[in-house]
Protein backbone atom coordinates (compact mmCIF):
# COMPACT_ATOMS: atom_id res chain seq x y z
CA UNK A 1 0.00 0.00 0.00
CA UNK A 2 1.30 3.42 -0.97
CA UNK A 3 1.19 6.33 1.48
CA UNK A 4 1.85 9.91 0.35
CA UNK A 5 4.21 12.05 2.41
CA UNK A 6 3.94 15.02 0.06
CA UNK A 7 2.66 15.64 -3.47
CA UNK A 8 2.47 19.44 -3.32
CA UNK A 9 5.04 20.29 -6.02
CA UNK A 10 6.51 18.91 -9.25
CA UNK A 11 9.38 16.51 -9.91
CA UNK A 12 10.34 15.01 -6.56
CA UNK A 13 13.94 13.95 -7.11
CA UNK A 14 15.40 12.03 -4.18
CA UNK A 15 14.97 11.20 -0.51
CA UNK A 16 17.77 11.66 2.04
CA UNK A 17 17.31 10.81 5.71
CA UNK A 18 18.45 12.15 9.09
CA UNK A 19 16.97 12.62 12.56
CA UNK A 20 17.00 16.43 12.57
CA UNK A 21 15.03 17.06 15.76
CA UNK A 22 16.47 14.35 18.01
CA UNK A 23 13.23 12.42 18.52
CA UNK A 24 14.73 9.12 17.36
CA UNK A 25 12.76 9.15 14.09
CA UNK A 26 14.19 9.67 10.62
CA UNK A 27 13.15 12.81 8.78
CA UNK A 28 13.41 13.47 5.04
CA UNK A 29 14.68 16.16 2.71
CA UNK A 30 13.75 16.18 -0.98
CA UNK A 31 14.49 18.47 -3.94
CA UNK A 32 11.63 19.09 -6.36
CA UNK A 33 13.39 19.60 -9.69
CA UNK A 34 10.55 20.96 -11.81
CA UNK A 35 8.95 22.77 -8.88
CA UNK A 36 12.20 24.48 -7.91
CA UNK A 37 11.70 23.80 -4.23
CA UNK A 38 13.74 22.10 -1.52
CA UNK A 39 11.51 20.62 1.19
CA UNK A 40 11.97 19.03 4.62
CA UNK A 41 9.54 16.54 6.19
CA UNK A 42 9.43 15.83 9.91
CA UNK A 43 8.45 12.29 10.82
CA UNK A 44 5.14 12.61 12.69
CA UNK A 45 5.51 9.33 14.58
CA UNK A 46 3.98 5.92 14.08
CA UNK A 47 0.40 6.94 14.84
CA UNK A 48 0.37 9.57 12.06
CA UNK A 49 2.97 8.23 9.64
CA UNK A 50 0.32 7.23 7.07
CA UNK A 51 -0.86 10.83 6.82
CA UNK A 52 0.94 13.64 5.01
CA UNK A 53 3.95 14.72 7.07
CA UNK A 54 4.58 18.17 8.57
CA UNK A 55 6.70 19.96 6.00
CA UNK A 56 8.50 23.18 5.16
CA UNK A 57 9.98 24.66 1.99
CA UNK A 58 13.49 25.59 3.09
CA UNK A 59 14.40 27.28 -0.17
CA UNK A 60 13.38 28.01 -3.75
CA UNK A 61 16.11 27.38 -6.31
CA UNK A 62 16.35 26.33 -9.96
CA UNK A 63 16.48 22.67 -11.03
CA UNK A 64 17.52 21.13 -7.68
CA UNK A 65 18.90 17.61 -8.19
CA UNK A 66 19.90 16.72 -4.63
CA UNK A 67 19.39 17.84 -1.06
CA UNK A 68 21.15 16.58 2.06
CA UNK A 69 20.92 17.31 5.78
CA UNK A 70 24.01 18.71 7.55
CA UNK A 71 24.64 20.98 10.53
CA UNK A 72 27.05 23.06 8.50
CA UNK A 73 27.82 25.73 11.12
CA UNK A 74 27.78 23.37 14.14
CA UNK A 75 25.10 25.37 15.95
CA UNK A 76 23.08 22.30 16.88
CA UNK A 77 20.37 22.90 14.26
CA UNK A 78 20.40 20.84 11.07
CA UNK A 79 20.66 22.78 7.80
CA UNK A 80 20.20 21.58 4.21
CA UNK A 81 22.59 21.77 1.26
CA UNK A 82 21.14 21.48 -2.25
CA UNK A 83 22.74 20.88 -5.65
CA UNK A 84 21.37 22.40 -8.85
CA UNK A 85 21.95 21.73 -12.53
CA UNK A 86 20.07 23.34 -15.45
CA UNK A 87 20.99 26.96 -16.06
CA UNK A 88 21.61 27.56 -12.34
CA UNK A 89 24.60 25.24 -11.81
CA UNK A 90 25.07 26.24 -8.17
CA UNK A 91 25.13 24.67 -4.73
CA UNK A 92 23.11 26.34 -2.00
CA UNK A 93 23.03 26.33 1.78
CA UNK A 94 19.60 26.54 3.38
CA UNK A 95 20.34 27.79 6.88
CA UNK A 96 17.92 26.51 9.50
CA UNK A 97 16.54 28.89 12.13
CA UNK A 98 18.48 28.76 15.39
CA UNK A 99 15.19 28.60 17.30
CA UNK A 100 14.20 24.96 16.88
CA UNK A 101 10.52 25.74 17.41
CA UNK A 102 10.62 27.74 14.15
CA UNK A 103 12.01 24.86 12.09
CA UNK A 104 8.75 24.45 10.15
CA UNK A 105 8.42 28.16 9.38
CA UNK A 106 9.57 28.79 5.81
CA UNK A 107 10.25 32.48 6.48
CA UNK A 108 12.76 31.51 9.18
CA UNK A 109 15.07 29.75 6.72
CA UNK A 110 17.77 31.61 4.77
CA UNK A 111 19.09 30.44 1.39
CA UNK A 112 22.58 31.44 0.20
CA UNK A 113 24.73 30.32 -2.72
CA UNK A 114 28.20 28.90 -2.18
CA UNK A 115 30.28 31.28 -4.37
CA UNK A 116 32.89 28.67 -5.33
CA UNK A 117 30.12 26.68 -7.01
CA UNK A 118 28.13 29.47 -8.69
CA UNK A 119 27.43 28.83 -12.37
CA UNK A 120 30.34 26.37 -12.29
CA UNK A 121 28.94 22.89 -12.94
CA UNK A 122 25.77 20.86 -13.20
CA UNK A 123 25.85 19.75 -9.57
CA UNK A 124 24.25 16.35 -8.98
CA UNK A 125 25.05 14.95 -5.52
CA UNK A 126 26.65 15.93 -2.22
CA UNK A 127 27.78 14.19 0.97
CA UNK A 128 28.99 15.91 4.16
CA UNK A 129 32.45 14.61 5.13
CA UNK A 130 35.11 15.79 7.56
CA UNK A 131 37.99 15.70 5.08
CA UNK A 132 40.84 17.79 6.51
CA UNK A 133 40.21 17.48 10.24
CA UNK A 134 39.91 21.24 10.58
CA UNK A 135 37.07 23.67 11.17
CA UNK A 136 33.57 22.40 10.40
CA UNK A 137 32.36 19.57 8.22
CA UNK A 138 33.39 19.71 4.57
CA UNK A 139 31.27 18.84 1.52
CA UNK A 140 32.15 16.29 -1.16
CA UNK A 141 30.19 16.92 -4.36
CA UNK A 142 29.91 15.56 -7.89
CA UNK A 143 28.64 16.96 -11.16
CA UNK A 144 27.75 15.94 -14.71
CA UNK A 145 28.44 17.17 -18.23
CA UNK A 146 30.89 19.90 -19.17
CA UNK A 147 33.74 20.30 -16.65
CA UNK A 148 32.20 17.63 -14.43
CA UNK A 149 34.27 16.59 -11.43
CA UNK A 150 34.20 15.09 -7.99
CA UNK A 151 35.78 17.34 -5.41
CA UNK A 152 35.47 18.68 -1.91
CA UNK A 153 34.49 22.06 -0.56
CA UNK A 154 36.77 22.97 2.32
CA UNK A 155 35.09 24.61 5.28
CA UNK A 156 36.72 27.83 6.53
CA UNK A 157 37.06 28.66 10.25
CA UNK A 158 33.67 30.39 10.05
CA UNK A 159 31.39 28.13 7.95
CA UNK A 160 28.89 30.97 7.63
CA UNK A 161 31.45 32.85 5.55
CA UNK A 162 30.45 31.08 2.35
CA UNK A 163 32.80 33.17 0.21
CA UNK A 164 35.73 31.52 1.99
CA UNK A 165 34.78 27.95 1.09
CA UNK A 166 37.40 26.49 -1.29
CA UNK A 167 36.89 23.88 -4.02
CA UNK A 168 39.43 21.04 -4.41
CA UNK A 169 38.92 18.82 -7.48
CA UNK A 170 39.92 15.17 -7.09
CA UNK A 171 38.44 13.37 -10.13
CA UNK A 172 37.34 14.28 -13.67
CA UNK A 173 33.87 12.86 -14.18
CA UNK A 174 31.17 12.27 -16.76
CA UNK A 175 27.94 12.12 -14.76
CA UNK A 176 28.11 11.42 -11.05
CA UNK A 177 25.09 9.56 -9.66
CA UNK A 178 26.18 8.32 -6.20
CA UNK A 179 28.71 9.35 -3.56
CA UNK A 180 29.49 7.63 -0.25
CA UNK A 181 32.13 8.43 2.37
CA UNK A 182 33.51 5.03 3.44
CA UNK A 183 36.87 3.69 4.60
CA UNK A 184 37.32 1.40 1.61
CA UNK A 185 40.89 0.22 2.37
CA UNK A 186 40.74 -0.03 6.16
CA UNK A 187 43.43 2.57 6.84
CA UNK A 188 41.30 4.68 9.17
CA UNK A 189 40.30 7.57 6.92
CA UNK A 190 37.24 8.10 4.73
CA UNK A 191 37.54 7.41 1.03
CA UNK A 192 34.91 8.26 -1.59
CA UNK A 193 32.87 5.54 -3.29
CA UNK A 194 31.17 6.76 -6.48
CA UNK A 195 29.19 5.81 -9.55
CA UNK A 196 29.98 7.66 -12.79
CA UNK A 197 27.21 7.22 -15.34
CA UNK A 198 28.74 8.45 -18.62
CA UNK A 199 31.97 9.27 -20.37
CA UNK A 200 35.32 7.51 -20.79
CA UNK A 201 35.73 6.99 -17.03
CA UNK A 202 32.25 5.64 -16.32
CA UNK A 203 31.61 2.80 -13.91
CA UNK A 204 31.91 2.11 -10.19
CA UNK A 205 35.05 3.38 -8.49
CA UNK A 206 36.53 4.62 -5.27
CA UNK A 207 38.94 7.45 -4.59
CA UNK A 208 41.67 6.83 -2.02
CA UNK A 209 42.04 9.51 0.63
CA UNK A 210 45.74 10.51 0.69
CA UNK A 211 45.56 11.42 4.39
CA UNK A 212 44.74 14.61 6.27
CA UNK A 213 48.28 15.98 6.35
CA UNK A 214 48.45 16.17 2.54
CA UNK A 215 44.78 16.11 1.54
CA UNK A 216 44.80 19.69 0.24
CA UNK A 217 47.54 19.03 -2.30
CA UNK A 218 48.03 15.30 -2.90
CA UNK A 219 46.03 13.41 -5.57
CA UNK A 220 43.32 10.92 -4.65
CA UNK A 221 44.18 7.64 -6.38
CA UNK A 222 41.36 6.13 -8.44
CA UNK A 223 40.53 2.46 -7.92
CA UNK A 224 38.20 0.83 -10.43
CA UNK A 225 35.56 -1.58 -9.17
CA UNK A 226 33.78 -2.48 -12.42
CA UNK A 227 30.86 -1.72 -14.77
CA UNK A 228 33.08 0.37 -17.03
CA UNK A 229 31.04 -0.87 -19.99
CA UNK A 230 27.70 0.06 -18.36
CA UNK A 231 25.64 3.17 -17.77
CA UNK A 232 25.72 3.04 -13.98
CA UNK A 233 22.86 4.60 -12.06
CA UNK A 234 22.63 4.57 -8.24
CA UNK A 235 24.72 2.18 -6.18
CA UNK A 236 24.63 0.91 -2.61
CA UNK A 237 27.54 -0.38 -0.48
CA UNK A 238 26.43 -3.61 1.21
CA UNK A 239 27.86 -6.93 2.34
CA UNK A 240 25.52 -8.88 0.09
CA UNK A 241 27.15 -12.29 0.54
CA UNK A 242 27.62 -11.70 4.28
CA UNK A 243 31.31 -12.63 4.28
CA UNK A 244 32.38 -9.60 6.31
CA UNK A 245 33.60 -7.57 3.32
CA UNK A 246 31.68 -4.58 1.95
CA UNK A 247 30.50 -5.13 -1.62
CA UNK A 248 28.86 -2.75 -4.12
CA UNK A 249 25.51 -3.31 -5.82
CA UNK A 250 24.78 -1.14 -8.85
CA UNK A 251 21.65 -0.43 -10.86
CA UNK A 252 22.56 0.09 -14.50
CA UNK A 253 20.54 1.40 -17.41
CA UNK A 254 18.40 -1.38 -18.82
CA UNK A 255 17.20 -4.53 -17.12
CA UNK A 256 20.00 -5.64 -14.85
CA UNK A 257 21.89 -5.00 -11.65
CA UNK A 258 25.62 -5.57 -11.30
CA UNK A 259 26.85 -7.15 -8.08
CA UNK A 260 30.49 -6.25 -7.45
CA UNK A 261 31.82 -8.63 -4.83
CA UNK A 262 34.92 -7.56 -2.95
CA UNK A 263 37.65 -10.20 -2.96
CA UNK A 264 40.17 -8.54 -0.59
CA UNK A 265 39.83 -6.33 2.50
CA UNK A 266 41.91 -3.55 0.89
CA UNK A 267 39.27 -2.95 -1.81
CA UNK A 268 41.72 -3.46 -4.69
CA UNK A 269 40.27 -6.70 -6.11
CA UNK A 270 36.68 -7.31 -7.24
CA UNK A 271 34.60 -9.75 -9.26
CA UNK A 272 31.28 -8.94 -10.91
CA UNK A 273 28.00 -10.80 -11.36
CA UNK A 274 24.88 -9.83 -13.29
CA UNK A 275 21.43 -10.00 -11.70
CA UNK A 276 18.59 -9.68 -14.21
CA UNK A 277 15.52 -7.55 -13.60
CA UNK A 278 12.16 -9.06 -14.52
CA UNK A 279 10.49 -8.04 -17.81
CA UNK A 280 7.59 -6.60 -15.79
CA UNK A 281 9.87 -3.86 -14.41
CA UNK A 282 10.99 -0.57 -15.91
CA UNK A 283 14.67 0.29 -16.34
CA UNK A 284 16.74 0.15 -13.16
CA UNK A 285 17.46 3.41 -11.34
CA UNK A 286 17.81 3.10 -7.54
CA UNK A 287 18.76 0.12 -5.39
CA UNK A 288 18.96 -0.87 -1.75
CA UNK A 289 19.26 -4.05 0.30
CA UNK A 290 17.43 -5.32 3.39
CA UNK A 291 15.57 -8.34 4.74
CA UNK A 292 12.14 -7.55 3.32
CA UNK A 293 10.38 -10.84 4.11
CA UNK A 294 12.12 -11.47 7.45
CA UNK A 295 13.65 -14.79 6.42
CA UNK A 296 17.11 -13.80 7.59
CA UNK A 297 18.51 -13.33 4.07
CA UNK A 298 19.27 -10.07 2.25
CA UNK A 299 16.76 -9.00 -0.39
CA UNK A 300 17.08 -6.33 -3.08
CA UNK A 301 14.68 -3.42 -3.49
CA UNK A 302 15.00 -1.47 -6.74
CA UNK A 303 13.30 1.48 -8.37
CA UNK A 304 12.90 2.24 -12.06
CA UNK A 305 12.55 4.92 -14.65
CA UNK A 306 10.80 4.41 -18.02
CA UNK A 307 8.23 2.34 -16.15
CA UNK A 308 5.12 3.32 -18.11
CA UNK A 309 2.84 0.28 -18.07
CA UNK A 310 5.33 -1.58 -15.88
CA UNK A 311 6.25 -1.77 -12.20
CA UNK A 312 8.47 1.04 -10.96
CA UNK A 313 9.30 -0.40 -7.52
CA UNK A 314 9.97 -4.09 -6.85
CA UNK A 315 11.86 -6.36 -4.49
CA UNK A 316 13.74 -9.58 -5.23
CA UNK A 317 14.79 -12.60 -3.18
CA UNK A 318 17.32 -15.26 -4.11
CA UNK A 319 16.90 -19.02 -3.99
CA UNK A 320 20.39 -20.50 -4.25
CA UNK A 321 23.11 -17.85 -3.98
CA UNK A 322 23.41 -14.07 -4.20
CA UNK A 323 25.49 -14.53 -7.37
CA UNK A 324 22.53 -16.10 -9.22
CA UNK A 325 21.46 -14.29 -12.39
CA UNK A 326 17.76 -14.79 -11.73
CA UNK A 327 16.14 -13.80 -8.44
CA UNK A 328 12.46 -14.16 -7.56
CA UNK A 329 10.75 -10.82 -8.23
CA UNK A 330 7.86 -9.32 -6.23
CA UNK A 331 5.89 -6.22 -7.11
CA UNK A 332 5.61 -3.23 -4.74
CA UNK A 333 4.26 -0.23 -6.66
CA UNK A 334 2.03 -1.77 -9.30
CA UNK A 335 1.70 0.14 -12.57
CA UNK A 336 1.42 3.59 -10.99
CA UNK A 337 4.38 5.89 -11.53
CA UNK A 338 6.94 6.19 -14.33
CA UNK A 339 10.20 7.62 -12.95
CA UNK A 340 11.34 6.74 -9.44
CA UNK A 341 14.61 7.66 -7.73
CA UNK A 342 16.63 6.89 -4.58
CA UNK A 343 15.15 4.20 -2.35
CA UNK A 344 15.47 4.03 1.44
CA UNK A 345 14.44 1.15 3.72
CA UNK A 346 13.05 1.89 7.17
CA UNK A 347 10.41 0.51 9.53
CA UNK A 348 8.17 3.56 9.50
CA UNK A 349 5.08 2.07 11.13
CA UNK A 350 6.92 0.17 13.86
CA UNK A 351 5.54 -3.26 12.99
CA UNK A 352 8.94 -4.93 12.73
CA UNK A 353 9.46 -5.03 8.95
CA UNK A 354 11.18 -2.71 6.52
CA UNK A 355 9.04 -0.29 4.55
CA UNK A 356 10.15 1.39 1.32
CA UNK A 357 10.61 5.17 0.99
CA UNK A 358 11.14 6.75 -2.42
CA UNK A 359 9.84 9.47 -4.71
CA UNK A 360 8.26 9.55 -8.14
CA UNK A 361 9.08 12.42 -10.49
CA UNK A 362 7.14 12.11 -13.73
CA UNK A 363 3.57 11.16 -12.69
CA UNK A 364 3.96 13.47 -9.68
CA UNK A 365 3.16 10.87 -7.08
CA UNK A 366 5.66 12.84 -5.01
CA UNK A 367 7.41 11.62 -1.87
CA UNK A 368 5.86 8.30 -0.92
CA UNK A 369 6.35 5.19 1.15
CA UNK A 370 5.13 1.65 0.60
CA UNK A 371 3.89 -0.32 3.57
CA UNK A 372 5.45 -3.76 3.84
CA UNK A 373 2.70 -6.39 4.36
CA UNK A 374 5.10 -8.76 6.13
CA UNK A 375 4.60 -9.07 9.87
CA UNK A 376 7.13 -10.21 12.42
Amino acid sequence: MRHTIDDSSLGADGVRLADVNGDGLMDITTPWEEGGRVRVYLNPGRSKVKEKWPAVTVGKVGSPEDAVFVDLDSDGVVDVVSCCEGIVKTMWVHWAPKEKQRYLQAASWKTEAIPATESAKSWMFCVPVQVDGKNGVDLVAGAKGRNAQIGWLQSPPNPRDLASWKWHAIYDAGWIMSLFAIDMDGDGDLDILASDRKGPSRGCLWLENPGRTVVETAPWKTHRIGSGDKEVMFIVPVDLDQDGLLDVLAAVAGHELIYHRRKTPDGFAWESFTIHLPPSAGNGKGVNVGDINLDGKPDIVFTCEHASGKSGVMWMSYRGAVTDRIWDAHDISGLEGIKYDLVQLLDLDGDGDLDVITCEEQSNLGVVWYENPTRR
